[in-house]
């Protein structure tokens, strides 16, 4: 409107550059421009649309140089069909231009200039004008942006409406509970995690890290006890990748930590709470769902989505209130057990799984592996991880086929949703 009075125009339209269509679109354009050729969108707006160099607009915007016409009928670019399809008749156009950053990303078009033709002063006006207004939808396109950064927000909202931290009398009640100073069982691979209740598991987890780190690693018993707590809130209620899986993962690390002395205090707490954390808030969908469905997560994450996931979610509960475990560490030290348990995260997707092996396994048989080695180390970390992940299989016969049970129920439910929804 103001850019129609500016140049004192009968008519004006804002056309936008639709790259992956190679079309000019408007949305934005005066009432007199209506009749067959304006189309209702998807979102229900309407809109006109045509390719790019046809008409006026369309060489503008495929050459980048704005036009001034004197009279449009003399000129063979311009395209009569909007005026026989309207009865309105096009006399002069003035038309110009819109960049970003160099690149042509729309059009402005002013028709018909009452009481003669468009002039040097209008053009030079308008051009300036065309300036202010790729600034403008520069920033429009800035605020699109920020909508579509909504998408982790939504994820967000939609993990807090299914979860929630643990609550003050769920501490408490733990907190109660007397455990022996010594648990026996627990300390070999062949220990169930099935058979143990819903109280036991949180309490167990608490004494493993307390066995592991007390008095190696400064932290505050309350706060270990919530982010338990809250970790096992996270798990979602799927079939396999549960909570009580998340707990056998971990007592499968703890074991081997407490049984060898490979792992310096700080990265031996990066790998227990890796292993307790590594599938936080899993949906019972492996990352190949999650892309063929199209997502969120998958927007988000372009490689190893769920395990990203899981990671984000374990820096998300650190930073709740009262559930910082590492607070005691140094920032050094804070940053360096956040990498490794990332690294440890990341490294369950047997997408990377394979090809860690395979190095793994060519050093070894060249006889080069040292644990001095900070890549070496690294790979060890990795394989040890998904040795955990998959401890199930060398479970004893009976602890086997319960969980192999469970597998097949989330991996059907899997294939049945995707069966319906790509029919």
């Amino acid at each position: 409107n103001f850019a129609q009075k500016l140049v004192d125009a009968d008519r004006a339209s804002l056309f936008l550059v639709d790259s992956k269509t190679n079309e000019l679109y408007a949305r934005i354009f005066d009432v007199g421009l209506d009749g067959e050729h304006v189309t209702i969108n998807a979102d229900g707006h309407k809109e006109i649309r045509f390719p790019v160099g046809r008409g006026i607009a369309g060489q503008v915007a495929q050459t980048g140089e704005g036009l001034s016409i004197k009279n449009a009928y003399d000129d063979s670019r311009f395209n009569p069909e909007i005026d026989s399809k309207t009865g309105y008749h096009t006399e002069n156009i003035l038309c110009m231009p819109v960049f970003i950053r160099g690149q042509v990303i729309g059009v402005v078009q002013m028709v018909n200039k009452h009481g003669g033709s468009f002039t040097q002063i209008d053009e030079e006006a308008f051009e300036t004008f065309a300036v202010y207004c790729g600034l403008a939808l520069h920033h429009a396109k800035l605020y699109d942006k920020i909508r579509r950064s909504e998408q982790k927000y939504r994820v967000a909202l939609e993990v807090l409406a299914y979860h929630s931290v643990c609550n003050r009398d769920e501490v408490n009640k733990l907190k109660k509970v007397q455990i022996r100073d010594h648990i026996e069982e627990i300390e070999t691979f062949d220990f169930n995690a099935m058979k143990l209740s819903e109280l036991e598991k949180p309490l167990y987890a608490v004494y493993m890290f307390k066995s592991l780190f007390g008095g190696v690693i400064r932290y505050e018993h309350d706060d270990l006890i919530r982010f338990i707590l809250t970790v096992r809130k996270n798990y979602r209620k799927v079939p396999y990748h549960n909570w009580t899986h998340g707990w056998g993962v971990a007592h499968a690390m703890f074991v081997v930590l407490r049984t060898t002395k490979i792992f310096r205090p700080l990265e031996a707490l990066a790998l227990y709470i890796a292993a307790i954390c590594h599938d936080l808030d899993h949906r019972g969908k492996n990352n190949a769902y999650m892309k063929t469905m199209g997502t969120p997560l998958a927007a988000i994450y372009s490689t190893s989505v769920m395990e990203h996931h899981h990671f984000n979610q374990t820096v998300t509960i650190l930073q709740q209130d009262g559930h910082n475990i590492f607070k005691s560490l140094r920032s050094d030290e804070y940053k360096e057990v956040l990498s490794t348990v990332k690294h440890c995260i990341l490294a369950t997707d047997l997408a990377l799984f394979f090809p860690n092996r395979a190095n793994l396994a060519t050093i070894v048989k060249e006889g080069a592996f040292a644990w001095d080695n900070t890549r070496h180390r690294s790979l060890a970390q990795a394989i040890l991880m998904t040795a955990c992940d998959l401890i199930a299989s060398a479970k004893p016969w009976q602890v086997q086929t319960e969980t192999v049970k469970v597998i097949f129920e989330e991996f059907y439910d899997q294939v049945s949703i995707t069966f319906v929804m790509t029919r």
